[in-house]
């Protein structure tokens, strides 16, 4: 396959989504610091088979995102940067495998386009700025059924396994219940004698079944009831944030984690449908379900993320790649055409009420704020100028380019000036400028991944308000890591028996002397 300029644009403007000023913010609570922390005490400790993290063995996920950072540290240093750079280089894999798939699959316009839609979805390349696992489980999934589809099956078993080393057994079923459910409906059960099912079971557990069979081997049960009891079957069956947990959820998550996409989504999708009889359909028809099952099953699941309908991202990309490589051969600015133009347009009026509000409630962030809302209107303006002058690729490049200016405006503009109240660095490097070494430190749970990661100090887990008061009435001298709302539900005594070292946004740094 010829890679043109396009090509090389597509992969450099992704590299600007994801790669600019990537070690710039600090590690976000709670979930960045968790997956900074255990590749580094892997390394602390000389184990890379048993994750940890505040010295203890847990069973939270595989190591696959852990063994990737840890690499990362030995050529990088521990710092942010190294901790983001495998999503962000995975990421950008994941619009090159988009792109060589539509390529495959369609034509390199529809490629190109699929490419595009990826890298500059609001939700991918956040989390492709991210130290989370999300990234790599994508294109792991993506990859492995992608080659299916591709009658690449020898990859498929492959980069199955690897998707069970990121994220368990999700890494498997989900393919499993794809691809049977869209061999019903084409009623081609046939080709499952030319999966060579054998050797692909043989390959799946040579590459995922030694570190599933070592842990057991060496935690026994505590591994089974922690990572697939607690971790996976709990999580399903029982919400753990109980204003997430409706059917709903991921709604409007997909519209705006999808933005500026969404404005052709429900169209790429209906034409999709209506191509049968066509040689397009059956892969349509998989990309499809595809995405429609991830998105209903994470939606009956009691436990929601937002980060967790990622997987859909890129069979949706492909959609509208399709869709937009066929708008560019007959396009017209009314009808159907509207569509795309008016709902990005409404979409854009309401992120701009929001930056409105966001103004008001956190006056720090105006001048990236009024970037953003800036970029957001040049990008409409642009995008009714070109369609009307039926310039659909002329759109889809500017679209893309407003969203890159996006992601570089949100790390150098937006962040800063609240960087140190989502994140422990500014109170944790307090910390230890002061810490006498032999003292006590309770650390709440939610800021205990990032204060480790920062000072080295792993300190002592408090949940709760009843917990804090029973340490502050302990005899001895005691550090105290909470947020400030639980500071101020505590009495007048409870409060003059601390002194406040710093504080970082709602997060105190509280001293009992």
């Amino acid at each position: 396959m010829r890679l043109g300029k396009s090509f090389w644009l597509l992969v450099i403007l992704t590299a600007i989504t994801v790669f600019v000023c990537l070690g710039r913010p600090p590690l976000l609570d709670p979930d960045e610091p968790v997956y900074g922390e255990t590749p580094k005490e892997m390394i602390l400790y000389h184990d890379y088979l048993s994750p940890r993290i505040y010295g203890q063995v847990w069973y939270d996920k595989p190591p696959m995102y852990y063994w990737l950072v840890a690499a990362s540290y030995k050529t990088f240093g521990i710092n942010e940067f190294a901790a983001r750079f495998p999503s962000a280089l995975l990421a950008v894999a994941g619009v090159v495998l988009v792109y060589l798939a539509g390529t495959k699959l369609f034509n390199q316009r529809a490629g190109i386009a699929g490419g595009l839609v990826l890298a500059t979805s609001l939700e991918y390349f956040y989390l492709g700025k991210a130290a989370v696992t999300d990234i790599t489980l994508t294109l792991f999934l993506s990859a492995s059924l992608l080659c299916f589809l591709l009658r690449r099956y020898y990859l498929f078993y492959f980069f199955a396994a690897l998707a069970t080393l990121t994220k368990g057994p999700i890494g498997f079923l989900f393919q499993g219940a794809i691809i049977l459910i869209w061999l019903a409906l084409t009623r081609r059960f046939g080709e499952l004698k030319q999966m060579k099912i054998p050797a692909g079971i043989a390959i799946f557990a040579i590459v995922a079944g030694p570190w599933y069979w070592l842990m057991y081997q060496i935690h026994g049960a505590a591994f089974i009831n922690g990572f697939i009891g607690i971790n996976n079957i709990v999580r399903f069956t029982t919400a753990e944030h109980a204003r997430t947990s409706g059917w709903y959820f991921f709604i409007p998550v997909l519209i705006l984690g999808f933005f500026p996409w969404t404005s052709v989504l429900v169209q790429a999708v209906r034409s999709s449908l209506t191509t049968k009889g066509t040689g397009e359909y059956s892969s349509l028809l998989f990309l499809n379900i595809w995405a429609a099952f991830i998105f209903f099953f994470f939606s009956i699941s009691q436990t929601k993320l937002v980060t967790y309908i990622l997987p859909v991202f890129p069979p949706l990309a492909m959609l509208v790649g399709w869709y937009l490589d066929r708008c560019e051969r007959n396009y017209r600015l009314k009808g159907e055409g509207l569509v795309w133009p008016v709902v990005l347009t409404l979409l854009c009026m309401v992120l701009l009420g929001g930056i409105a509000v966001g103004i008001k409630v956190l006056p720090a962030i105006k001048a990236g704020a009024i970037g953003i809302g800036l970029v957001l209107i040049l990008m409409t303006i642009a995008t009714w100028y070109f369609l009307r002058r039926r310039k659909v690729l002329s759109a889809v490049w500017g679209q893309a380019a407003g969203m890159a200016l996006v992601s570089v405006i949100i790390v150098t503009l937006l962040m800063p000036p609240v960087a140190d109240s989502l994140s422990m660095r500014a109170t944790s490097q307090r910390f230890t400028a002061s810490y006498d070494g032999t003292s006590p430190v309770y650390v709440l749970k939610f800021l205990h991944p990032g204060f480790t990661f920062y000072t080295g100090v792993c300190g002592q887990e408090i949940n709760s308000l009843e917990e804090i008061k029973r340490v502050i009435h302990k005899q001895e001298r005691a550090y105290l890591v909470i947020k400030e709302s639980q500071y101020q539900d505590l009495n007048k005594g409870e409060k003059g028996a601390l002194t406040i070292l710093a504080q970082a946004g709602n997060k105190l740094l509280l001293i009992k002397p």
